[in-house]
C-alpha cells in the first residue's frame, strides 16, 4: 500500500510534552469495531472491560541510552538501540561521518567506547571500556532517550527519569518506553483486580528504530527494525486459557501486541518465545493472538498507525484521529490513550 495513505495533519499543539498527573486521569477514546466512538478517561477502564479479560503489559525498563561525547574535537551523539554482548551495543550516531572503526569516543564522567563496523540498520557498534557494568556507566553519563518529537522541543530533565518509565518496568534494556502502560497507577490496578480483569507481563526491549521514519513510498518496501522479546511458557499457557474460557486478550501497547502476534501459531495459540522479531503489521494482516489494543495516538505515516489501521480499518482510524484532534486529545508518548476493540 502507498505510505501516503496513512498520512494526516496533526497540529503541533496536540503533541504532549509532559504527562498528565495522576497518570490515569489521561483521556481515553473507546473505539468499538462498529458503533460510535465514546470519550472516556483511563480511570474508566475497569468499566469498559469484562470480568475474565486479560491485559498484557510489557515489563521492559528504559535505560538512559542517550550519550553526548567527543571524538577528538568532533561532537558525537549516540543513542544505543540493541545490546550485542556484555559490553557491546549497537548505536545510532549523530555526526557519524566523523567516526571510523577503531575510534575512541569520550562520553565524559569516565565513560568511553571504541567504535567498530556499521550494521545493516545503519548503526555502529560501541564497545564500552573498563570493568564496570555498562548499566552503571549509562546511569552516570547517559540521559533518558525521549522521542525526537519531544526532545526537539524541550530538554530532557530529571523528571523524565520517572515520567518515562512504567510502573511495570523490571527488565533493563529498552531505549523507548512502552508508552501505553505509562497511564497505569496502583489505584487503577486495584480497581481492575476488583473488576475481575487479569494481567500478564512479557518483555520486549523497544529499540530506537521505533522512531525511524518510513522512507519507502510503498509499505511492502519498508524493512522493520529487530527487537528482542520473551514470553515465558506459563504466561503463554495462561493467556491461551483466557481465550479458551471466553475472555479477551487485550494488549497494552503496540509492543505487547507485536510480541504476542510474533509468538502465535497459525491456530492462534500463543507459544513460548525468546528471540528477535521484525514483525510488520499493516492492513491485510490477520490477527491471531489478541482481541483488543490499548494504545496512544501515533505519528502520521508511521508503522504504528499502519498497525492500528490493520486492526480497525484504515478509514475507520482516519476518522478516529480526526475526532481525537478535533477534541483536543494529546498525542504521542506522553499523550492520551485509545481502547480499540475490533469485535466490541
Amino acid at each position: 500500500m502507498r505510505v501516503d495513505l496513512f498520512d494526516f495533519d496533526l497540529p503541533p499543539e496536540n503533541i504532549a510534552l509532559r504527562p498528565v498527573s495522576p497518570r490515569d486521569s489521561a483521556r481515553m477514546l473507546l473505539v468499538p469495531g462498529d458503533g460510535a466512538m465514546v470519550d472516556h478517561h483511563v480511570s474508566d477502564l475497569p468499566n469498559l472491560l469484562r470480568a475474565g479479560d486479560c491485559l498484557v503489559f510489557n515489563d521492559t525498563r528504559v535505560i538512559p541510552a542517550q550519550l553526548e561525547g567527543k571524538r577528538g574535537e568532533a561532537r558525537i551523539g549516540a543513542t544505543l538501540h540493541k545490546r550485542l554482548g556484555l559490553r557491546d551495543w549497537q548505536a545510532f550516531l549523530r555526526n557519524a561521518k566523523r567516526v571510523r572503526a577503531g575510534d575512541r569516543i569520550d562520553f565524559g564522567a569516565g565513560v568511553s567506547a571504541i567504535a567498530s563496523g556499521r550494521d545493516e540498520d545503519g548503526g555502529v557498534t560501541l564497545s564500552f571500556e573498563g570493568d564496570e557494568p555498562v548499566e552503571i556507566l549509562l546511569e552516570r553519563a547517559g540521559r533518558m532517550p525521549l522521542p525526537p518529537y519531544i526532545a526537539s522541543r524541550r530538554p530532557t530533565d530529571d523528571q523524565d527519569r520517572s515520567d518515562y518509565q512504567t510502573m511495570f518496568a523490571r527488565q533493563d534494556g529498552a531505549v523507548a518506553a512502552p508508552t501505553a502502560a505509562l497511564h497505569f497507577t496502583p489505584a487503577l490496578i486495584e480497581a481492575l483486580d476488583r473488576a475481575g480483569i487479569a494481567r500478564e507481563t512479557l518483555t520486549l526491549h523497544v529499540g530506537a528504530g521505533t522512531f525511524l521514519p518510513v522512507k519507502a513510498e510503498d509499505t511492502d518496501d519498508h524493512r522493520m527494525h529487530a527487537e528482542w522479546g520473551r514470553i515465558e511458557a506459563d504466561v503463554a499457557d495462561r493467556l491461551n486459557a483466557v481465550r479458551a474460557q471466553g475472555g479477551r486478550v487485550i494488549a497494552v501497547g503496540t509492543t505487547s501486541l507485536r510480541l504476542l502476534e510474533s509468538a502465535a501459531d497459525a491456530e492462534g495459540l500463543i507459544r513460548p518465545f525468546a528471540d528477535e522479531t521484525r514483525i510488520f503489521i499493516q492492513p491485510g494482516y490477520r490477527f491471531r493472538a489478541i482481541d483488543g489494543l490499548m494504545t496512544n495516538f501515533h505519528l502520521p505515516k508511521s508503522t504504528l498507525f499502519m498497525l492500528v489501521s490493520a486492526l480497525m480499518g484504515r478509514e475507520r482510524m482516519q476518522a478516529v484521529y480526526r475526532h481525537a484532534i478535533g477534541e483536543g486529545y494529546r498525542f504521542y508518548s506522553y499523550g492520551d490513550s485509545s481502547l480499540l476493540l475490533p469485535e466490541g
